[in-house]
C-alpha cells in the first residue's frame, strides 16, 4: 500500500526571542492555524482525519501536556480527533511524517496529519533538562558535548575553514532572499491573531545583505565553552588524530533560533478518493541511523545511504535535496561524504537564513522540497536532518 502526501504547509518563521514578531503567539495557536488552513484550503470532512502526530522537542510549559491533542481540541475538527506528541530532537517534524506514512502503509489508518512545532521565544531550548546532557553518569562515559562543539569538531577533523563555512552561510542567505523575492514558498502561510490580523507575513530572519565582511566581524560562539568547560578536551580524547579544535561557527553560520509550525496531510489512495484530494507526492522510503554521539552531527550521510538503498536508488537519482543547516559544516560534510553537488542542495536557502524551529523543521523542509519540485517540474526529493545524540533521518519522496 502506498502512502501519499496530499499537502504540506508551514507558517512563516519568526525570530525566536522577545523581540520576535511571534513572541506573543502560543505554539498551540501556530499549530491550530495550520490545521484550519488545511481544512479551509481543501474542504475535506474533518471526521476522516484520525490522528495528529506532532513533533516538538522541548515539551514543557506552553508545549507540554501533549500539545498535539491540545491543538486538535482547538482546531474545530471534532472531539474524535486524537493527538500524540513525539521527540526525535531536530528530526521530530520529519519523524512525524514517517510515522504517519507507516500507519498508512500498514493499513491501520487512512488519513492523518503530521508535522511539528517549536516556539523557541516562549520555551527556551534545553529548558527541559534531561540526562543526556545534564547527568554526568550519562554524559561523561558517552563523551557527550554540546552540538556547537560537535560542529566545530567536524570542521577541525575534515578541514573546513572559517572562510569555508562563512561562504556557505552567505550563499544560504542569498538563495533565501531570491526565493523570497520570487515567491517560491507557495506552501507558506501568514500568522494571524485571533481577530484575523496579520502578525507576520515573511520569514523574519532572512538577511539579504549578508556578506563575508559582515560575518568576519562575528566572534566564534563556542570557543569559551570548549576551552573553559573542557569540551574541547573531551573531543580530543575521543578523536586523538585531531590536533586542536578550530572554533569556526558563530551566530551567522549556524541555524537561526525561530518560532514556527508545519503540517502535512498524509494518507492512502482510498483517502484521496474519499476527499477528492490529489496527492502531491508519494513516500518512496524512510530511514534513521545512529552515529557516534560525540561528533554527533554526521548522521545525514548514513541515513541518506540507507534510504537510497531501500528505494533502490543512487544519490544521482535525486533531483533535489533539503539538508537541514543546523550548522554550516553539517550540509557541507554531507555533500562531500555522499557526493552531492551544491546546486541540488537547499536551492532556496536553509536554516542559516530561514531558521530552525526544532520540532517543525523536518516537515517544513518537506513542504519546501515539494514546492520546488512542482515549480521546476522535477520528480524526486530527499529530506534529511542531523539529530542530537548522534542520529540521522532521511525521507525520499516522488512527485505524482
Amino acid at each position: 500500500m502506498e502512502a501519499f502526501i496530499y499537502d504540506a504547509i508551514r507558517t512563516v518563521r519568526g525570530k525566536g526571542n522577545k523581540k520576535g514578531a511571534l513572541n506573543t503567539v502560543t505554539p498551540t495557536h501556530l499549530v491550530t492555524l495550520c490545521l484550519k488552513e488545511l481544512r479551509n484550503k481543501h474542504q475535506f470532512d474533518p471526521e476522516l482525519v484520525e490522528d495528529v502526530i506532532l513533533g516538538c522537542v522541548t515539551q514543557i510549559m506552553d508545549q507540554g501536556a501533549n500539545i498535539a491533542k491540545t491543538a486538535a481540541q482547538q482546531s474545530g475538527y471534532g472531539d474524535h480527533l486524537c493527538g500524540v506528541t513525539l521527540n526525535r530532537f531536530c528530526g521530530s517534524g520529519l519523524e512525524s511524517i514517517n510515522q504517519a506514512a507507516a500507519y498508512v502503509k500498514s493499513g491501520f489508518s487512512d488519513l492523518l496529519i503530521a508535522g511539528g512545532v517549536e516556539s523557541m521565544s516562549r520555551v527556551k531550548m534545553g529548558s527541559d533538562g534531561g540526562a543526556l546532557m545534564m547527568d554526568p553518569a550519562v554524559a561523561l562515559p558517552g563523551h557527550i558535548v554540546p552540538q556547537g562543539i560537535s560542529a566545530d569538531l567536524i570542521a577541525s577533523k575534515y578541514g573546513y575553514s572559517r572562510d569555508d563555512v562563512d561562504q556557505f552561510a552567505v550563499e544560504s542567505q542569498r538563495r533565501a532572499s531570491v526565493a523570497e523575492q520570487e515567491g517560491r514558498f507557495v506552501s507558506r502561510i501568514d500568522v494571524k491573531d485571533v481577530n484575523g490580523i496579520v502578525m507576520l507575513n515573511r520569514d523574519e530572519n532572512v538577511r539579504p545583505g549578508t556578506s563575508m565582511d559582515a560575518l568576519a566581524g562575528l566572534q566564534p560562539s563556542f570557543t569559551m565553552m570548549g576551552q573553559m568547560a573542557g569540551f574541547d578536551d573531551v573531543c580530543l580524547d575521543k578523536y586523538p588524530e585531531v590536533e586542536f579544535i578550530d572554533h569556526v561557527h558563530h551566530a551567522g553560520n549556524s541555524s537561526a533560533i525561530v518560532d514556527g509550525a508545519a503540517l502535512a496531510l498524509v494518507g492512502s489512495k482510498t483517502a484521496g478518493e474519499k476527499t477528492g484530494l490529489k496527492p502531491r507526492a508519494k513516500i518512496r522510503s524512510v530511514a534513521v541511523m545512529g552515529t557516534d554521539p560525540t561528533i554527533m552531527l554526521t548522521g545525514i550521510a548514513p541515513a541518506t545511504r540507507k534510504a537510497l538503498k531501500k528505494a533502490g536508488m543512487e544519490a544521482s537519482d535525486i533531483d533535489l535535496f533539503e539538508i537541514n543547516e543546523a550548522f554550516a559544516v553539517v550540509p557541507m560534510r554531507a555533500m562531500d561524504d555522499v557526493g552531492i553537488p551544491h546546486e541540488k542542495v537547499n536551492v532556496n536557502g536553509g536554516a542559516i537564513a530561514l531558521g530552525h524551529p526544532l520540532g517543525a523543521t523536518g516537515c517544513m523542509l518537506m513542504g519546501t522540497v515539494l514546492d520546488e519540485l512542482e515549480r521546476t517540474g522535477k520528480s524526486t526529493g530527499l529530506v534529511t536532518l542531523c539529530i542530537g545524540g548522534g542520529m540521522g533521518i532521511a525521507t525520499i519522496v516522488e512527485r505524482v
